[in-house]
């Protein structure tokens, strides 16, 4: 009989298995949890938006990476896509319950890159100028 890595224990932790992580989730991680993909779900969480003015929200995002990151979140169920139709037609998109459902913890992990960006910094610049290794030497 063949037994499948995933399998864990009773009563164990279900994120570890007796060989190490659980990866079954990281099909969906890679779907959801790029930089782009939290920062859109934060700005839509507030309220829906139109696809320029989500584009205003996230600086440095380009046109087709906005595109992709709209398209995969709503092919995951995660954002809806609404089509208005005015005098030029406008596409809105909103955050789905589904969705919803990510906005803690994506807000927190948001939350924590602003509160602790100074931090990183100062360890990416020691880690950088050779103070780490010099100190685990």
């Amino acid at each position: 009989m063949h037994e499948s890595a995933t399998q864990t224990a009773p009563n164990s932790d279900p994120t570890t298995t007796d060989r190490g992580v659980d990866c079954s989730s990281r099909f969906l991680l890679d779907q959801i949890a790029d930089k782009w993909s939290v920062l859109i779900l934060v700005a839509l969480c507030k309220k829906p938006l139109r696809f320029n003015e989500l584009k205003r929200c996230l600086d440095g995002i380009t046109q087709k990476a906005l595109t992709q990151a709209l398209r995969r979140l709503e092919r995951n169920g995660i954002l809806g896509r609404r089509v208005i139709l005015s005098s030029q037609v406008a596409v809105e998109y909103s955050i789905t319950p589904l969705g919803r459902t990510l906005e803690h913890p994506f807000n927190a992990l948001y939350l924590w890159t602003l509160e602790y960006l100074d931090t990183v910094i100062k360890a990416q610049a020691a880690f950088d100028s050779g103070e780490i290794e010099a100190a685990q030497a």
